[in-house]
């Protein structure tokens, strides 16, 4: 695995504002999307989670997220989303997100995502751990 994921990103009509900007929520949407594909990446398919294929179902929710808005994309831009594990907790992991135009930072994010069953937080499982422990290595 890639110390660091990376998604491409256009911006359309629907990702801006009245201004021709892309509206601050989008860049959330962008992100999770980012942290999708660094689990499939990490051939962790969610879905399957959700229907127990860790042992139990479990899920992933974002807990915090600090979020640095530096620049503003416009429409039809092409963006990049990086994603990189930082941090691995008992049931959390961190992530540092960026979001790049042309090698220029536009969106910055600590986000802290929690693994969940029943609703109530847990540990992350043996292999899922392994998974993101081999993502934290390759940084």
């Amino acid at each position: 695995m890639k110390a660091q994921h990376s998604i491409p990103i256009r911006i359309y009509w629907e990702d801006t504002d009245a201004s021709g900007l892309v509206y601050h929520t989008s860049y959330i949407r962008f992100m999770e999307r980012g942290r999708t594909e660094l689990l499939r990446t990490l051939e962790l398919d969610q879905r399957a989670l959700l229907e127990g294929a860790a042992g139990a179902p479990i899920f992933f929710v974002v807990r915090a997220m600090d979020i640095d808005f530096r620049k503003p994309a416009l429409m039809d831009d092409l963006l990049s989303v990086e994603t990189r594990v930082t941090e691995i907790g008992g049931a959390s992991i961190d992530l540092d997100q960026r979001v790049i135009r042309n090698g220029e930072l536009l969106v910055g994010a600590r986000v802290k995502v929690v693994c969940v069953e029943n609703g109530r937080a847990r540990r992350l499982p043996a292999d899922v751990r392994t998974k993101f422990e081999n993502a934290l290595t390759a940084s």
